[in-house]
């Protein structure tokens, strides 16, 4: 992984998510209201995943960042999305999170159903 570390963990997301049977969908997809890292599919799920990475000792870990008001924009976004691109699949919010070192990752904190949509789907 680059040592540019948003993009790099977002990359490292991604490939994450492949191996684990999921399909990319986008990247960095934006509306008016925000932004989402990855939207990602399986047999099952859409996951809209919001990505964190931190370098090892930082102050505070890559998952405390996604706060109710992120958790909001993240929300009015997928819904842009889907207006889209509708799908079938169950719509899923998760939160990646890195911590690296190095240039490396040196752990992966993966929270799937991260937090409720609120009624929104």
């Amino acid at each position: 992984m680059k040592d540019n570390t948003g993009s790099g963990g977002e990359q490292y997301a991604a490939r994450y998510l492949e191996k684990k049977g999921y399909r990319i969908l986008a990247r960095n997809y934006r509306s008016r209201f925000g932004e989402i890292d990855l939207i990602a599919a399986n047999s099952r799920y859409l996951v809209f995943a919001e990505v964190k990475t931190r370098r090892k000792g930082s102050m505070t870990g890559p998952l405390e960042s996604v706060t109710a008001a992120k958790q909001r924009r993240l929300i009015r976004t997928a819904l842009m999305y889907l207006r889209s691109f509708p799908s079938a699949l169950q719509p899923r919010f998760d939160v990646i999170g890195l911590t690296v070192k190095d240039g490396s990752a040196v752990s992966v904190e993966h929270i799937e159903n991260a937090f409720d949509c609120g009624g929104f789907f």
